[in-house]
């Protein structure tokens, strides 16, 4: 079945093409969510004008989300879970656990559909894409770890605090001698 697309389709096409799809996909899908028309002679002299329109569309939304996208980026999500041995966890972290913790760390409605990922099935550090439009993809981070461990970016910090307290701890009995002794001296 050949369909002109009314609205940008990810993984098939930008509005104002002309595309050759599955019966089904069409029937059942396209033309329903009216994405897309029959080709017909018709339609497709209707096409160059779909597409300028579409194309400054699209211009406004992706300024509009450009924003969006920014604040994405910098997005580091960390879920802890049960694992085995070798990594493997016994469940995993799905679509709509991402979704669900991107929404409450930023406050944008992200929906599970945008995220371009498979369910997460080992620790480790994972890329998601979100498709905020055809143009504008951002990577997020999500960082899987062991339950029970300490989280992956808290080991970092943890440490050092102690370090610091003990090398302040360390450097006040050392420092306290000499005080003690210069306190002496000039009594004695």
């Amino acid at each position: 079945m050949k369909v002109l697309l009314i609205k940008d389709v990810y993984k098939l096409g930008r509005a104002g093409d002309v595309k050759k799809v599955a019966d089904g996909y069409g029937r059942n899908f396209l033309l329903p969510q009216k994405m897309a028309v029959l080709a017909t002679p018709g339609a497709i002299k209707t096409a160059d004008r779909i597409r300028t329109n579409a194309a400054e569309k699209r211009v406004i939304l992706n300024d509009e989300m450009s924003v969006v996208a920014k604040a994405l980026e910098k997005v580091q999500l960390t879920f802890g879970a049960r694992a085995g041995e070798t990594g493997k966890l016994y469940g995993s972290i799905t679509s709509q656990e991402v979704a669900d913790a991107l929404q409450k760390k930023t406050g944008y409605g992200i929906k599970r559909q945008q995220l371009d990922m498979q369910p997460l099935r080992t620790l480790g550090e994972h890329t998601v894409r979100i498709r905020l439009t055809m143009d504008l993809i951002p990577e997020i981070k999500v960082t899987v770890f062991r339950e029970g461990e300490a989280e992956p970016s808290l080991p970092i910090e943890e440490p050092a605090a102690p370090k610091t307290e003990e090398k302040q701890a360390s450097e006040q009995p050392v420092e306290q001698p000499i005080e003690t002794s210069g306190n002496t001296e000039p009594a004695a």
